[in-house]
């Protein structure tokens, strides 16, 4: 599968946004999920522009921070998607891991 840059996943969200297509048409057309939909949509949110773009490379988390994530987690106050992005972390897997 190739891979999408930042200023196409933006243009695909803006055919959602502007009623253009619903959701299910556009991830048919572009043979995606709606979970990948959700997920791109939810970057923009949080991070701007900068959150659709490709990442080349695998961030190391520092131990303080990872423990800071799971007692958040715990701790009940915030949903696990509230805390990857918080703490810029790839994925919901990734915190569980």
């Amino acid at each position: 599968m190739r891979k999408i840059g930042a200023s196409e996943k933006l243009a695909i969200l803006q055919e959602i946004e502007n009623g253009q297509l619903g959701v299910m048409a556009v991830a048919k057309k572009y043979g995606l999920t709606k979970t990948t939909l959700a997920k791109w949509r939810r970057r923009y949110e949080v991070y701007g522009y900068e959150g659709g773009e490709i990442r080349t490379h695998n961030n190391r988390h520092s131990p303080e921070l990872k423990l800071q994530a799971v007692q958040d987690y715990l701790s009940g106050q915030y949903s696990q998607y509230e805390i990857i992005y918080k703490y810029k972390i790839a994925s919901t897997t990734q915190l569980k891991n």
